[in-house]
């Protein structure tokens, strides 16, 4: 029996498999450690003094999600033990033996769980499907390392925490009430993504995770001192590589945010790269709104249009997007293929007649 592999295998080799390279105008245009102070970075110290510094955070938070919907936080009152404790579980199970992990594979539609591949993306993960709480089954979160369960419980309730109090800026900025885009979003579920980039033998030709933006409400990022996430807000002429803060969480609107406030804040357009000389972790919390809670704008101004021509549900809207998704990919696959017969043509145009016939 061939013994157990997962993507950290793939790591020495000296060449990248082909499965994994990227077209050309996908391929990294900026490297992982190239960092930019371009994104805001927001201390969250005083957003509880109403009296106080709230105003003037807020306001800071606003312009952020209206300009990149992109942003950091430091002082978010997040423990920094717990924050370290997560990163360093999160480490040693990506430290244990294929056959360990894969104990919690997640392929053939198991919901949570390790996945050794994914897909087209240089990365390992873990997903846990953590909130609501009645909805876990933790029999697909790992076991090992000791303690790491307990911890993601701690860890997830913390970040719903806040998440939700990010959320309240924007309902406030709406002139809203500051419950409005909670409410909205029914009852909020939360999926924690651990993942892990080896370190690659061809990182100019791949990706860590494709271009995309979050299809949820809010997503907080926690990531290491590696370096690796990028960002663009001019449709991906330009990117740059957030500059990693030690003890920060990278904030990212998804479209849901995004549509809620009928495209006045950002949805973040983000990839993430990897790198030939060691490899990189980052936790990702993704805070979404219930499959059946509506989506359309909270408010549109007089004189705006809706974003949306109708209310629709989440899980429509994600399924649009994927279609979508899927479509864009399909038409690529095809103009690419049009433009190889082209050539083919071409070459054998230019040849000679006795050369075409022989």
């Amino acid at each position: 029996m061939a013994p157990a592999k997962t993507l950290t295998s793939l790591a020495e080799e000296e060449t990248l498999e082909s499965r994994f390279v990227r077209d050309e105008d996908e391929r990294p245009k900026v490297a992982y450690n190239q960092f930019s102070s371009e994104i805001p970075v927001i201390s969250l110290a005083g957003i509880e003094e109403v009296d106080g510094r709230r105003a003037e955070i807020c306001k800071k938070i606003v312009e952020a999600f209206e300009e990149w919907g992109i942003f950091q936080i430091v002082d978010h009152g997040v423990d920094a033990k717990l924050v370290s404790e997560m990163t360093r579980l999160a480490k040693e199970f990506f430290d244990l033996p294929p056959e360990e992990k894969l104990r919690f594979d997640m392929t053939g539609g198991k919901k949570g769980g390790f996945l050794g591949e994914a897909v087209l993306d240089w990365r390992e993960l873990v997903i846990y499907f953590s909130q609501p709480v009645k909805s876990r089954d933790y029999s697909r979160w790992p076991d090992k390392p000791e303690g790491w369960r307990k911890v993601t419980e701690e860890y997830s309730e913390k970040l719903m925490g806040l998440g939700c109090k990010l959320l309240e800026v924007l309902s406030e900025a709406m002139g809203l009430d500051k419950e409005a885009v909670s409410k909205a979003s029914v009852d909020m579920d939360q999926k924690i993504v651990v993942n892990f980039y080896p370190k690659c033998p061809q990182p100019d030709l791949t990706l860590g995770v494709k271009r995309h933006t979050d299809p949820g409400t809010i997503t907080l990022l926690l990531q290491d001192q590696v370096g690796g996430l990028q960002a663009t807000r001019d449709n991906g002429n330009t990117w740059i590589t957030v500059q990693p803060i030690e003890g920060a969480f990278v904030v990212n609107l998804g479209d849901h945010g995004h549509y809620l406030s009928n495209g006045r804040f950002k949805n973040a357009d983000h990839q993430a790269v990897v790198n030939s000389t060691c490899s990189r972790l980052s936790i990702a919390t993704f805070q979404n709104p219930a499959q059946e809670a509506t989506v359309y704008p909270l408010k549109v101004e007089e004189g705006e249009k809706s974003v949306l021509e109708e209310p629709i549900t989440f899980a429509e809207m994600y399924r649009r997007k994927m279609s979508k998704d899927l479509e864009i990919a399909r038409l690529k696959k095809l103009s690419k293929e049009k433009q190889l017969q082209d050539l083919d043509k071409v070459k054998l145009e230019s040849k000679p007649l006795d050369e075409i016939l022989a």
